[in-house]
């Protein structure tokens, strides 16, 4: 049973990837030509540069195929709702450090000193 679900999980992962290039072919076609769409498989699949698929499926779906910006960015870079609370944590916990080290710093003058 738990080969079935691995199988299932890795054909839906595999399907959605496809979506994504045709969807990333298709935009990148209609806003710059057949040609740098072509540029762009060949540049994903040999030099592993995904940023102008990840850009052509937003604008693919978005202008192409007609969805909402909000539903064609979440399918086009779902891993921005991962990294950007991530970001926002790291910084967080950046900030924090520094106010914590300024709260316990060793105070410079005898006269600061609290006994």
């Amino acid at each position: 049973m738990k080969t079935i679900a691995v199988v299932a999980g890795v054909l839906v992962i595999l399907a959605y990837a496809i979506l994504q290039f045709v969807a990333g072919f298709e935009g990148i076609e209609y806003h710059m030509g057949k040609w740098w769409a072509i540029g762009a498989i060949v540049a994903a699949f040999t030099l592993r540069f995904m940023l102008p698929i990840t850009l052509g499926a937003f604008f693919g779906a978005m202008d192409v195929w007609g969805w909402s910006w909000p539903v064609a960015l979440v399918f086009a870079a779902p891993g921005l709702f991962v990294a950007v609370p991530a970001l926002a944590g790291d910084a967080y916990e950046f900030l924090a450090g520094l106010w914590h080290r300024r709260k316990t710093i060793t105070p410079l003058l005898k006269s600061e000193w609290v006994s």
